[in-house]
């Protein structure tokens, strides 16, 4: 049974958090980094043999991208599970996205959340971040060799989330993308699974 997400709120014990901006914009930052799976289609070069090739196998990096971004939809579902905390709810909810306008007091028991999910998102930034390198460093190396329309899928999840940005969305609206990015990319990494080359 899920928790209220208004219960993450206690006029009797409260602080003030940081701004949830803070945990929101390194979350679309690692959908960004899987989403930059898009540009090696077009800037891409050639195999070489003399170019240094990554020591990972490609079915690890692609089962390792699809875990994390797994991870990634957990984390903005945890965002939509917790609005007050993470999403604007019961602040300036139709504010466009920038820092110092969404913090909001928070109970003791979602002070923990905050910061566990700040621990989980620093680890996904990273993980994801490495794990799109050596997919692309794959593709670039010939071990995989999907067809354009799946890097082209890649690219409109780029455009969408280049667009919370340049829009400067409400916090919710950008919660709620960053949901429906997560679960497309997963999608896609299991796309690229698919055109692996055998050894």
């Amino acid at each position: 049974m899920s928790k209220d997400p208004k219960a993450d709120i206690d006029a009797g014990d409260t602080r003030m958090s940081p701004d949830p901006f803070t945990a929101v914009l390194p979350a679309l930052a690692a959908l960004g980094a899987v989403a930059s799976i898009a540009s090696i289609n077009w800037s891409g070069e050639g195999k070489l043999a003399s170019r240094t090739r990554t020591k990972r196998k490609t079915g690890a990096a692609l089962r390792d991208l699809e875990t994390c971004c797994i991870g990634l939809g957990e984390i903005f579902r945890r965002f939509q599970r917790h609005p007050r905390v993470f999403a604007g709810e019961g602040g300036q909810a139709s504010a466009p996205l920038k820092f110092g306008v969404h913090g909001q007091r928070i109970r003791a028991d979602a002070q923990r959340l905050y910061l566990q999910l700040m621990d989980d998102i620093a680890s996904m930034l990273v993980l994801a971040a490495q794990n799109a390198f050596d997919v692309m460093t794959a593709i670039e190396d010939g071990d995989i060799d999907a067809p354009e329309e799946v890097f082209f899928a890649f690219g409109e999840q780029q455009d969408r989330l280049n667009e919370i940005i340049q829009s400067r969305v409400p916090l919710r609206v950008a919660v709620d993308t960053g949901a429906e990015i997560a679960e497309r990319l997963i999608d896609l990494v299991r796309e690229l699974k698919k055109y692996q080359k055998l050894a």
